[in-house]
């Protein structure tokens, strides 16, 4: 259940850079800010109506989680305008397994075993066609940097969100904290970003959908699967992205993917069932460990 959870999240990120594509012409920097504020608001109700607002982490802890949401999240849009959604996403999600796989390792002494290894060679091989193939060639130098730095940002709360899970926070309570305070590190912007467009009718149904579904509703999904199961492994099911991106490319914005954006395709769903489908035998033990007597 908690690779379900985590693979449902990461379809409903999947869609962000299409519905910003299709959105009304908004400031980047906007666009994450107003999300992260939206979705923020969101998670703290969702934490105080069912009493879980436990966030397991001291307040130099959230802190850090909060300004590497809020890098993810206005690097991740500046990316995607600058050098298309595709390219944008698979980059910035096909780097975050690596950089939270390592840094699991490094600060939550997490495992990175021979079938997380292999997950993510395949997906990332798979991400790598997946821009080769739909890019055109055309990709940009400081997009690429910038979506860089998004999926270190990525990797960097899924990490010190797991270590805030196992200190005893709630999904929902991490969650509410972490997006929180990068709402109060974004706000600032909107003192000298532009900000046309964002009161029209699209504008406010753009904000409020990323917010609730994209962020709210994926982030408590993405939290429950992480309480489960391991920084680096929920990193690596969340290359459903950039395939979701993809996908969503073809039917609502009209692209046509190569024969190796197709490929790359295959490789990254290999590479997450490798993960996502336990083996018989472990299975097996698993229930047998259920089944127990205490």
């Amino acid at each position: 259940m908690a690779r379900t959870n985590v693979l449902l999240a990461a379809v409903l990120f999947g869609t962000t850079g299409t519905a910003q594509a299709l959105g009304p012409d908004i400031e980047p920097l906007l666009v994450g800010t107003g999300r992260i504020v939206v979705g923020a608001a969101l998670l703290v109700l969702v934490a105080l109506a069912f009493g879980r607002l436990r966030s397991g982490g001291s307040p130099r802890l959230v802190l850090l989680g909060g300004v590497f949401v809020a890098l993810y999240q206005v690097s991740f849009f500046a990316a995607v305008a600058d050098t298309g959604v595709a390219v944008g996403t698979v980059v910035a999600l096909g780097s975050a397994p690596a950089f939270a796989g390592l840094a699991a390792r490094a600060f939550n002494r997490e495992p990175l075993s021979a079938r997380w290894a292999a997950a993510t060679a395949l997906a990332c091989a798979g991400v790598c066609m997946l821009v080769l193939g739909g890019s055109g060639g055309e990709a940009s130098l400081p997009g690429v940097c910038l979506a860089l730095a998004s999926g270190a940002g990525y990797a960097g709360y899924a990490v010190l969100g797991k270590r805030m899970l196992d200190s005893g926070g709630t999904p929902e309570g991490v969650m509410a904290a972490v997006f929180a305070t990068g709402a109060v590190l974004l706000l600032p912007l909107l003192a000298i970003v532009p900000l046309d467009g964002v009161g029209s009718r699209d504008g406010i149904a753009l904000l409020l959908y990323l917010g609730a579904l994209p962020t709210a509703l994926a982030y408590v999904l993405f939290a429950r699967g992480l309480e489960r199961i391991g920084a680096g492994e929920t990193a690596t099911l969340t290359l459903a992205e950039p395939l979701t991106a993809a996908l969503l490319g073809v039917v609502a914005l009209g692209e046509r993917p190569s024969a190796s954006a197709a490929a790359g395709a295959a490789l990254v769903l290999a590479g997450l069932a490798v993960l996502a489908l336990r083996a018989p035998g472990r299975a097996a033990q698993g229930r047998r460990r259920a089944e127990a007597p205490a």
